[in-house]
């Protein structure tokens, strides 16, 4: 009973290691990465001029998987879908600005973090729609994506949520400048540059409202040993040499986010 006992051990632990192996030996044996994106977020996920598909992370998942010998198919989604997909397997990960969470880390696993940031607030540049602290957004009406940790937070603080389906940056800018919403809670260099990007909207970034330092990283399914070494690999690699310095001063006008903001953050 002993030996059977022991043998049926031995083959749960292979069973395990041969599932996780064939994950990543399938990846590699089919030679394409499949990534979940939403194509709508400047600039970590975007369309250009001629409609192609770049961006911060977009350009950092291409190099990744290059330096894997593999080649990547972009699923383009909203950000809702993004989790879910990765769980059930129909993409190998995500990668779309994804804030490292404790309450993610139980269903999933991210790689090297490759940006840190912090939250800020688009408001109305008149009145800044009314609000000087966290707590003046109880009422307001603030705009976002389902689920993202901006959202779960203005609802913390009793906003009125406002939910869009993978929209662009001008509908969420537009909506604001006329009233239809008050206020975009979101990091803070995408909307610096969603801003920039859109100078026709009567609008501004709050400019005291700071709070939940934070940090994004590629995520994938828990388990996935091997993918999670080697996609690691691969980005300690481009952070060494550079790669995703260069990478963040192209698309956030010269910014580096793969190094930590010295900021005084509003304590939530």
């Amino acid at each position: 009973m002993l030996t059977v006992a022991a043998f049926l051990l031995v083959l749960s632990a292979c069973s395990i290691i041969s599932e996780d192996e064939s994950s990543w030996g399938t990846i590699k044996n089919e030679g394409v990465l499949k990534v979940a994106t939403s194509g709508t977020l400047y600039p970590t996920s975007y369309h250009d001029d001629n409609d192609g598909l770049t961006g911060y992370e977009v350009e950092i998942v291409r190099e990744m998987a290059s330096r894997l010998d593999l080649d990547v198919e972009f699923v383009e989604m909203g950000f809702d879908g993004m989790l879910p997909s990765v769980e059930n397997g129909t993409v190998d990960m995500a990668s779309n600005d994804i804030t490292i969470t404790e309450d993610r880390k139980d269903k999933f696993a991210y790689s090297l973090p490759i940006k840190y940031s912090y939250g800020g607030a688009i408001v109305r540049k008149e009145d800044l729609s009314g609000i000087q602290t966290l707590e003046d957004l109880k009422g307001k009406r603030a705009a976002g994506a389902a689920s993202s940790i901006y959202m779960n937070l203005a609802e913390e603080y009793d906003a009125e949520a406002v939910y869009y389906d993978n929209a662009t940056n001008d509908v969420y800018l537009r909506d604001v400048d006329n009233n239809q919403t008050d206020v975009i809670l979101n990091d803070y260099y995408l909307q610096t540059l969603a801003l920039k990007a859109f100078p026709q909207f009567d609008i501004v970034l709050h400019p005291d409202l700071f709070y939940l330092p934070n940090d994004q990283a590629v995520i994938m399914k828990k388990g996935n040993e091997e993918l999670i070494k080697q996609v690691n690999e691969a980005l300690q690699s481009m952070l060494e040499d550079g790669t995703v310095t260069e990478l963040s001063k192209q698309f956030f006008d010269g910014a580096d986010v793969s190094q930590k903001p010295d900021i005084n953050f509003e304590e939530e």
